[in-house]
């Protein structure tokens, strides 16, 4: 994919151009892409932030992620 970068005056990236071919697979791959937003349901909006809450008041009962994946693995 010949993706193009843009960038600020001081060098920062504020966005990619895709060329009009590649978005055109892009599109066709992924199905409902071109969808501006997506709605999410307030419950699961809930969950998150209920989580999010959670996490920041016992950040030490998280797991590691590539830990709990070595360990599911295990398990298989």
């Amino acid at each position: 994919m010949s993706l193009q970068f843009i960038a600020d005056s001081t060098g920062k990236t504020t966005g990619v151009f895709i060329p009009i071919k590649e978005w055109n697979k892009i599109k066709s791959k992924y199905k409902g892409i071109e969808q501006g937003e997506i709605d999410i349901p307030q419950w699961q909006m809930n969950e998150v932030n209920k989580r999010m809450k959670d996490y920041k008041n016992n950040p030490d009962t998280a797991l590691d992620f590539d830990k709990a994946l070595d360990d599911i693995e295990k398990e298989l």
